[in-house]
Order: C-alpha cells, then sequence, then structure tokens
C-alpha cells in the first residue's frame, strides 16, 4: 500500500469544511428561501414584493441616509485627529492611540448604557431627536474603526515625499492635498468600508437610544419573528447584494497605493 504523502494543499481542507458548512450553506439555504414561497415553489414574487413595498423601500432609503451621515461624521473627526496624531513628534502618541481604542474593549451594551444616561441629561426626553441619537451612537461605537486604518496609512507615509514637495515649493497646504492626501486615500477607503456597512445594519443602537424607526437588520429580525422567512430572506439577499457591491466598488486599490500608503485591511 502506498503511503498517504502530506501535501500543503491538506491545509486547506479545514478552511474549505468550514466555508461550506457556515458561509456556503447558509447561502443556499438564504437563495432557497428567498426565490420559494411557503410552499416551496419557485417565485419572484419576494423580490418583486421588496421592490413595490412602500415600507421596505423607506427602510432601505433611511438606513442608506444613516450609514452616510454616520460614515460622513466619522471620518470629520477621525482624519484630523488620525493626522495630528500619525504626524507628532511625541514618543507616547501609540498610547494617545491607545485611548481611542480602549473604549472598544468594554462591552458594547455597556457603553450604550452610559451614552443613553449622558444624552438623557442633555436633552431630558431621547424620543424628541431620535435621528439625532442615532448618529451619535453609531459614530460613538464606530469611530475608532475609522481612525485606526487612516492613523495606519499615514504613519506609513514617506516622509521624503513631503519634503521633496516642500522643496519644489509647495507650501504646507499644497503639500498635504498633493502627496499627504491622496497617498491616505486606502485608509479613507478602508474606514469608510469599516463603518457603512455595518452602520446600515446595526439596529441595536437603535433601540437602545429609543429610536422606533426600522432599519435593514430591525426590518429582517421583524420579517423572521413573524415567521416571514421568504420575505425576510429575499431582503438579507438584496442587503447582501448592495454590502458586496460596494466592497467591490471601494476595494479595488492599487498595489502600489496601498505599499506606499498602507491600509488597515
Amino acid at each position: 500500500m502506498k503511503k498517504m504523502r502530506f501535501s500543503r494543499k491538506m491545509l486547506g481542507i479545514p478552511y474549505a469544511i468550514f466555508l461550506l458548512i457556515f458561509v456556503v450553506a447558509p447561502l443556499a439555504v438564504l437563495l432557497f428561501f428567498s426565490f420559494t414561497n411557503g410552499e416551496g415553489e419557485p417565485t419572484m414574487a419576494n423580490l418583486v414584493s421588496f421592490f413595490t413595498n412602500a415600507n421596505t423601500l423607506g427602510t432601505l432609503v433611511y438606513s442608506l441616509a444613516v450609514a452616510l451621515v454616520t460614515t460622513a461624521v466619522s471620518l470629520a473627526i477621525a482624519y484630523p485627529t488620525a493626522y495630528i496624531l500619525a504626524m507628532s513628534k511625541l514618543k507616547n502618541r501609540s498610547v494617545l492611540l491607545m485611548l481611542f481604542i480602549m473604549p472598544m474593549w468594554i462591552n458594547f451594551s455597556l457603553r450604550l448604557t452610559a451614552l443613553k444616561e449622558i444624552l438623557t441629561l442633555i436633552e431630558g426626553n431621547m424620543a424628541y431627536y431620535p435621528f439625532f441619537n442615532t448618529i451619535v451612537g453609531m459614530t460613538y461605537d464606530f469611530l475608532p474603526f475609522m481612525i485606526l486604518p487612516i492613523y495606519t496609512t499615514i504613519s506609513r507615509l514617506d516622509g521624503a515625499l513631503i519634503e521633496a514637495a516642500m522643496d519644489l515649493g509647495a507650501d504646507a497646504k499644497k503639500a498635504f492635498l498633493t502627496v499627504t492626501l491622496p497617498l491616505s486615500v486606502p485608509g479613507i477607503i478602508s474606514g469608510v468600508s469599516m463603518v457603512f456597512l455595518p452602520a446600515m445594519t446595526n439596529y441595536v443602537v437603535l433601540d437602545m437610544l429609543y429610536n422606533s424607526t426600522y432599519i435593514m437588520g430591525s426590518l429582517i429580525g421583524s420579517y423572521f419573528s413573524a415567521y416571514d422567512w421568504h420575505g425576510g430572506s429575499m431582503i438579507a439577499l438584496v442587503l447582501l447584494a448592495i454590502i458586496c457591491l460596494f466592497t467591490l466598488l471601494t476595494g479595488g486599490e492599487k498595489e502600489e497605493q496601498t505599499r506606499r500608503g498602507g491600509a488597515l485591511l
């Protein structure tokens, strides 16, 4: 009998099994329920219902609005913060960066509960400002995910490029706009992806901050709670398609940009 020889390809077998069980199989179930009715017959009614249901489309628009505003606010706060930290000559800048990361070590519910108490103290009745509270909660939760990739990108920039721009007559502002900002785009893209995608579906923030409006995550949950697996699966499938499209549009960073600018992902 021939002895079985070990091959490096065998190391991929556990990963392949993991993908089949936890990725391929659930996706197959999702596709089955999306394109079948209660009797298991093939149908496109679930897809048509998604694009003709005003409640579903309204939830999608609201989810996109929440995600866009959260991403914009997070980027407006994170980029100056990351830039200052990366460009500073402080020896303990890693300690300052850790201060932004430390909230991530605390339980998600505890952080939101503390934030809710602060907002209640400031606003009184939080039900009067549901959208504002949602943006504050989302930004508070996802801000470190925006700061880290931008900081990593800027800190890896070659300082000689900025010096060369200065030697060629560019002032500090022009050097930033023509050198630092373009080379930090990979980090911005990574940060935007890490904030925008979960902000579309994180309904826990809305629930804890008294926002009764649905976003895509809570809408899917409501369908499954009502045992409408077919409608809920279709909504989840459409959301998955949107996420994949967004990832394709933002994930095509050039190798040279990544090498020179760096990125967290």
